[in-house]
């Protein structure tokens, strides 16, 4: 009987020790609570943290954009004005050509343009070998002027003559008269040295000497 109650008081110790402890509620893990604890902190911190350095480089982008100088326009340089050309002179020459059966030399007035005393010399040259009047005709016309220069008092003039320029004796000697009296009317000229392709030939055309330099004395003038 004795150990009967003694059984049944120690098995409803044990019960109400078990009771009790199924009462205590069960705490979280120390870990779990660390955890949720710092995902709370940081994504707050990052939010803000980003909305901080968002609206600073906006600042710093908005102050730059002031800051910049404003470039001023620049100044269009003037156009350069260009020099005037020289007025052309102009002036009525005698020009000598010889007849259609070179008989003798005929004169006809012509007017000439020119800026100074090289081109004055060349015009008169060119007019030399041309003619509008079938009764004048030019005994130059065939001859190439190369080069011209007018150095103290003297033309020195290059020529060059094709075949085709030939002409007999009578034709030869009219054509040096015919140079000699269209250039010589101006009174700076001097002399006249004629050169064949850059040398001094004894003859034009192989009848008549040629002298070097032609001047008003030796040409009969």
């Amino acid at each position: 009987m004795n150990k009967k109650l003694t059984y049944a008081g120690m098995a409803a110790l044990l019960l109400l020790v078990i009771s009790g402890c199924g009462d205590k509620p069960t705490a979280a893990p120390a870990n779990e609570q660390g955890q949720d604890s710092t995902a709370v902190v940081n994504g707050a911190g990052s939010n803000e943290g980003g909305q901080d350095a968002a609206a600073t480089a906006t600042a710093t982008v908005s102050a730059s954009a002031s800051a910049q100088p404003t470039a001023e326009p620049t100044a269009t340089p003037a156009a350069t004005e260009q020099p005037a050309a020289p007025a052309k002179k102009s002036q009525t020459i005698s020009v000598y050509y010889t007849d259609p059966q070179q008989m003798e030399l005929v004169s006809a007035k012509t007017d000439i343009s020119y800026t100074d005393n090289v081109e004055k010399y060349s015009e008169a040259y060119k007019s030399l070998q041309s003619s509008s009047n079938p009764d004048q005709v030019p005994l130059w016309g065939k001859i190439e002027l190369k080069s011209l220069k007018f150095t103290d008092g003297q033309i020195i003039m290059d020529i060059h003559k094709p075949d085709e320029a030939q002409l007999g004796a009578g034709g030869e000697a009219f054509a040096i008269s015919a140079l000699a009296q269209t250039l010589f009317q101006f009174e700076e000229v001097k002399s006249i040295e004629v050169l064949v392709d850059g040398e001094q030939v004894e003859s034009l055309m192989g009848h008549v000497d040629l002298e070097h330099p032609l001047t008003r004395e030796n040409s009969g003038l």
